[in-house]
């Protein structure tokens, strides 16, 4: 009787797991891409470390010329000094970057930008990452300020399928499947 039970509820979950399994491996650009969308404008945009040197930093420096936002935190450890130099190249006057470079992990890089933008009074931020790295970190960010407003506007590198393999893209993609839910076990971190 509990056997059947257990295996009922087994095959339940499994049933309903299926389809997001089927999805996420299919089209996980479905699940962990988030974009806020063309128009959206901040008080800061916060680029975070990782990924593939140059993406993240040539977005927000698109970013930036567009002026969706008139200063740029870099947050991340080792990629903090890469992302800066990019930002000058591409454009950025050195006025309007600020950096953080304690941080080593997402969670790290919320906490301690965080820090530094409730001291300034901001009230709306821009997130850069990767693109299968959005969901994750936008809701990192939303988790321990949940009185600001975020956007995310993602580096769309290595983002068509045929590319994941010349970039990594397909193992970094796939890693982001059990940081999600890690982060929820052990953060806290609702990645819905």
């Amino acid at each position: 009787m509990i056997r059947k039970l257990i295996f009922r509820t087994v095959g339940g979950c499994i049933l309903l797991l299926a389809p997001v399994l089927l999805v996420a491996f299919f089209y996980p650009e479905t699940i962990l891409c988030l974009d806020s969308g063309k128009n959206v404008s901040a008080d800061v945009i916060v680029v975070l470390g990782g990924g593939v040197h140059e993406q993240r930093a040539d977005r927000a420096a698109e970013l930036f010329q567009q002026h969706a936002a008139p200063r740029i935190l870099i947050t991340g450890a080792g990629d903090d000094e890469i992302n800066r130099l990019i930002l000058l190249q591409k454009g950025v006057p050195a006025t309007a970057i600020e950096v953080e470079g304690d941080s080593m992990t997402t969670r790290e890089n919320a906490e301690f930008s965080l820090k530094r933008l409730s001291a300034e009074n901001v009230h709306r931020v821009i997130l850069v990452t990767s693109w299968y790295h959005a969901r994750r970190a936008l809701k990192t960010f939303e988790h321990y300020a949940p009185d600001l407003k975020f956007y995310s506007r993602p580096s769309y590198f290595a983002f068509e399928r045929d590319e994941w393999p010349h970039h990594g893209s397909g193992r970094r993609m796939r890693l982001e499947f059990i940081k999600l839910p890690g982060y929820w076990l052990r953060y806290g971190v609702n990645p819905f």
